[in-house]
């Protein structure tokens, strides 16, 4: 089982503006390769997003920018399921690569949350963002650090894959079925 956990930071509320991001390679069930850097989104910073992240124009002072740091992004995400929880990182990288014409990663995307909404009840509904739910699996890590975010939908995967006994082909095809799909068979089964 391999895919690269994936997750990125933004100056502002421009989806585009990716000021960090933070990549995760498992393969067999295991980290064997982890990289993060902090990105010059050449642009604004909003205080809204500085008082989620704590990153600002400081911080990147000096970083590379998206074209600079592309090449290792594609190497990371090319070729390979990149989990993301929720869509915000698709979009954010779709967009900040559009907004300097540069080749997406070729890669498919599945969605963590929309795993956790499949794998346990309570978390169908509400209550499923990343930091609800790795308290629920007592996993504990550093949110909003892009490295820390990715590591954790990781490890919620993981949780999920142990729990339904899916691995990342079958949650590929079950994220696209409804989310009480198969559930109200086996309860009639009973």
């Amino acid at each position: 089982m391999e895919f690269v956990a994936i997750d990125v930071e933004t100056a502002n509320p421009d989806v585009g503006s990716i000021c960090q991001v933070g990549l995760a390679l498992y393969r067999g069930g295991g980290l064997v390769e982890e990289w993060k850097t902090y990105i010059d989104p050449e642009a604004h910073f909003a205080g809204m997003n500085i008082a989620v992240h704590g990153i600002d124009e400081a911080t990147v002072a000096g970083c590379p920018t998206l074209p600079e740091v592309s090449d290792t992004i594609r190497r990371f995400m090319d070729g390979r399921v990149s989990l993301s929880h929720t869509g915000f990182d698709k979009a954010s990288i779709r967009q900040a690569f559009d907004r300097y014409a540069l080749r997406h990663p070729r890669c498919t995307w599945l969605d963590s949350a929309k795993v956790v909404r499949r794998t346990w009840v309570e978390f169908e509904r509400r209550g499923y963002g990343l930091g609800n739910v790795c308290a629920h699996l007592g996993y504990e890590y550093a949110a909003h650090d892009a490295l820390e975010d990715a590591k954790a939908a990781a490890h919620v995967f993981h949780a999920a894959v142990e729990r339904t006994g899916l691995d990342v082909e079958g949650w590929l095809e079950r994220v696209r079925q409804p989310i009480g799909a198969g559930r109200r068979r086996s309860m009639i089964d009973r």
